[in-house]
């Protein structure tokens, strides 16, 4: 290449506006890109969480929709003082900064009062152990049914007057009656009332007319 070429070359202006055009246009590609993915991802737009404990799912949903937040409803459990239906949880918990359209998970306390296997404490538990291994399962305990049979060996469970079965399920919290042995055979009816009654003293000064009775 001559330098009358190169110097020419330099200055043909169809070439260099070419070249800029190019660049242009690179930029505004890289520029719509990234605008792009900043509207995609709600870059720097950062709502925080409400707080929607202990309130019923359908106020939770509207809530957190008018944050621009989605939710889903990712377990739920059993809380005996908490109103059925509502939320127990959330995931970011409340108060967390986060982007808008990002997922909630809500825990929500069940409807329904869910079954529990009653621990296996018939005639293999003493007293104290099925007591605690009972309430540890969330159940609640009667006063105890006396039977005959080794001192405070448990012996049986009640529920509602009936014996339950092994493995058998019952309401969480249910009210359960242990059938305890005394130590001993229980009296029988015949037993109980043959049991003498005391003799009523008869009163001092009486003896005159005790004397009349007899004539």
């Amino acid at each position: 290449m001559t330098i009358k070429e190169f110097f020419s070359f330099k200055h043909n202006a169809l070439l260099w506006g070419n070249l800029i055009a190019m660049v242009v246009v690179a930029v505004v590609l890289v520029f719509v890109a990234l605008k792009g993915v900043d509207a995609y991802t709600h870059h720097g737009e950062a709502v925080r969480v409400p707080d929607v404990k202990g309130l019923a799912v359908d106020d939770a949903l509207h809530i957190l929709a008018r944050q621009d937040l989605q939710v889903q409803i990712s377990d739920s459990t059993y809380v005996k003082t908490m109103p059925a239906g509502c939320v127990l949880d959330c995931t970011p918990v409340a108060g967390q900064s986060v982007k808008r359209g990002r997922m909630i998970y809500l825990t929500i306390n069940t409807e329904s009062i869910p079954l529990r296997e009653v621990p296996d404490v018939a005639d293999n538990s003493s007293l104290r152990q099925a007591e605690a291994s009972l309430l540890a399962a969330g159940f609640r305990l009667d006063s105890v049914e006396v039977v005959s049979g080794e001192l405070d060996w448990v012996y049986g469970v009640k529920y509602q007057g009936r014996l339950l079965r092994m493995h058998e399920k019952v309401p969480v919290g249910s009210l359960l009656q242990l059938m305890v042995g005394y130590g001993g055979e229980l009296p029988s009816d015949s037993d109980s009332l043959s049991i003498s009654q005391p003799v009523q003293p008869i009163p001092a000064g009486d003896d005159d007319k005790e004397e009349g009775w007899f004539e």
